[in-house]
């Protein structure tokens, strides 16, 4: 059973329906360096050619795993990162800025051993940043060949409104990919994110499209609290007994229902969910072991009816998040207190 293949946006580059993400290969999640390599081959044998991670994940182990694995087989792969989070503690090794763009992008390369990515990401917005200078840097090097294509993840439609218009008035390049959060659980990327990047022709990898394991049956109503070190780190996400979960748990509950009545996984239910909206590129898939990984590569295969999309809907309204903790973003003219009070300027 080999992965499809589908158009990346209007680049003429064809990647696998799934993506594979790395987030959990490294200390984060998976510390075996040779298992972990393992899975990314079992990966590609599989077809998936687009292989997603970050250099803040496990701060740069992932990257340097996935650089392991792709000796030999680099050329195959449609490669890759992101740039934004904290790496070490240098107050400037941070961000969207030139300076840091220019260093992050020489130790991913060097992490991954390769002399160029084809997928450049900005992690998350930064309001502190001109986003002008942030696609400014990012264009010199794609002339420099560093680079092949430039992405964005978690922006506001406004933000991927914005990079475009920089794009075109300003001569820089394009932004051609959005990886937003998108699930069942999380659905609000359909009233603006999704028809924009229809719209502009941009591909769209959602992340989370198990919403972190709730869509996998580990959070189960009556149940205990699974293990977890997503939980560890952010636990009104995943805390079974938080009240902000209870819509969350309930919908689990029904969808769960409805997977066993359609005679499918909960999982290849969650995954097909996300491959049938006409904006989705390829969901990103983030096993931590082969046996994760072999219960969601046959998702790809999915093709869910109207009548099952139709209870999914009644299930979890479409544009509907169940929680705002699952949005992966908060603007700080909403977390700064001084951003929006005078008086604590």
């Amino acid at each position: 059973m080999t992965v499809p293949l589908r158009p990346f946006g209007r680049t003429g580059v064809k990647v696998s329906a799934l993506a594979l993400g790395t987030m959990m290969f490294g200390s984060r999640g998976n510390p075996d360096h040779d298992d972990s390599v393992r899975i990314i081959h079992h990966a590609l044998d599989a077809g998936i050619n687009l292989i997603d991670t970050a250099d803040v994940y496990s701060q740069g182990e992932s990257e340097t795993i996935v650089g392991k694995a792709l000796l030999g087989r680099r050329d195959g792969v449609f490669l890759a990162t992101k740039f934004h989070g904290q790496i070490g503690k240098d107050p400037n090794q941070f961000g969207n800025s030139r300076r840091w763009i220019i260093r992050a992008v020489e130790h991913s390369l060097r992490r991954l051993q390769t002399d160029h990515l084809d997928l450049y990401q900005v992690h998350r917005p930064e309001d502190d940043t001109d986003f002008d200078d942030t696609l400014g840097a990012l264009s010199d090097l794609v002339h420099q060949g560093k680079i092949r294509y430039l992405g964005t993840s978690t922006f506001a439609p406004s933000a991927i409104v914005e990079g475009q218009w920089i794009a075109e008035r300003r001569g820089r390049e394009r932004v051609v990919a959005e990886q937003p959060p998108y699930s069942i659980l999380a659905r609000g990327v359909e009233r603006e994110v999704l028809p924009i990047a229809q719209k502009y022709g941009l591909a769209v990898i959602p992340w989370s499209p198990l919403a972190g394991g709730w869509l996998t049956g580990r959070y189960r109503a009556g149940g205990t609290q699974p293990p977890s070190s997503r939980a560890g780190r952010q636990p009104g996400r995943f805390e079974i007994d938080a009240p902000e979960n209870a819509a969350k748990l309930a919908a689990v509950e029904a969808l769960a229902e409805l997977a066993e009545q359609s005679g499918l996984s909960l999982i290849h239910l969650a995954l097909g969910f996300v491959l049938e909206h006409p904006a989705v590129t390829a969901p990103i898939i983030g096993p931590r072991t082969l046996e994760q990984l072999e219960g969601q590569l046959g998702a790809a295969q999915v093709r869910l009816g109207r009548d099952i999309l139709d209870e999914i809907d009644k299930i979890v309204p479409p544009g509907v998040t169940l929680s705002a903790r699952d949005q992966g973003y908060h603007p700080p003219a909403l977390t700064d207190p001084a951003r929006r009070r005078r008086s604590a300027a």
